[in-house]
């Protein structure tokens, strides 16, 4: 018995219809709550699970299947106002980035993207405002931004822990963080004076200290000084006291000797060339040129 065409075609398409209602296919990149009369049942490739079980997956045809990103999703926020602890005005951009842990806890806090969006922007412009808040305008403008942003980021996460949405902050950076247009040429002019001051009390201190240093010098070369000129006098006096010794040794063992030696001297300190000498013929100065033995004369 041959089935008519139009019964199979029938057939064909109740099973499509069933297939299409029963059906869905998770990737490895989203995860799925699955809603019974509005009830949640279960999760699909849940982020929190400890293996990914991605795939095509089977529901009852009255049953509902959510889709939500296993991926980083970013919440951009407007630009705000904050007013630091020195009472400047800052024009903050900041953004975060987050992703969705718990989809069950997540669909009964704000059922969507969007609600989360929405929740956590209050979060964020409280947290910024309080921590910020708290910190002078040059640091959150060129100073400890890091550190910053991890207590904002750890703040919104206790936040969110607590009113259990079923995410976590991963990310908080501040984009921009400037004065408004009309404060900024007056801080900067103050940031400047600051400066200056700053590096004229870093000059005259390198200036004490470079007199402190010459000073010192000084009085260690004085002293150096002083130091060698007594070793050098007492090196000379006892050189002279030696010398004086040998004179006077020489002089005991032949005093003819030494009177000639010192004659001798004498005569190359006193002639030199094209010197005239006038003296008598027996001028004693020259005793030792009238013997033809090399002694005195007599």
């Amino acid at each position: 018995m041959r089935i008519p065409l139009f019964v199979l075609i029938g057939v064909v398409l109740v099973a499509a219809i069933l297939a299409s209602t029963m059906l869905f296919v998770v990737n490895q990149y989203s995860q799925s709550l699955v809603l019974r009369f509005g009830e949640p049942i279960r999760v699909e490739n849940a982020w929190s699970s400890s293996e990914e079980d991605p795939g095509l997956k089977v529901k009852m045809p009255w049953d509902r299947a959510l889709i939500f990103s296993r991926k980083l999703l970013e919440l951009d926020f407007p630009e705000q106002e904050v007013i630091a602890a020195d009472q400047e005005r800052l024009v903050v951009d900041a953004f975060a980035r987050y992703r969705i842990t718990d989809p069950l806890l997540f669909y009964q806090a704000v059922q969507s993207v969007d609600g989360a969006r929405s929740q956590m922007q209050d979060y964020m412009e409280a947290s910024l405002r309080r921590i910020l808040g708290a910190q002078e305008s040059g640091d959150i403008i060129s100073g400890q931004r890091a550190a910053l942003m991890q207590a904002v980021r750890n703040e919104v996460n206790a936040q969110a822990n607590d009113d259990r949405l079923g995410v976590e902050i991963v990310d908080v950076r501040i984009r921009q963080a400037d004065l408004p247009e009309q404060n900024a040429e007056r801080v900067y002019t103050r940031m400047e004076t600051e400066r200056q001051q700053r590096a004229a009390e870093i000059r005259a201190n390198g200036e004490e200290e470079a007199r402190r240093i010459r000073a010192s010098a000084d009085r260690d070369v004085t002293v150096l000084l002083a130091q060698a000129r007594e070793e050098s006098e007492t090196v000379r006096g006892e050189g002279d006291a030696r010398r004086t010794q040998i004179y006077a040794n020489a002089y005991t063992r032949n005093p003819e000797f030494f009177a000639f030696y010192r004659s001798m001297q004498a005569y190359e300190t006193a002639i030199d060339e094209g010197t005239t000498i006038v003296l008598s013929p027996d001028s004693d100065f020259f005793r030792y040129f009238s013997s033809q033995g090399g002694g005195a004369g007599q």
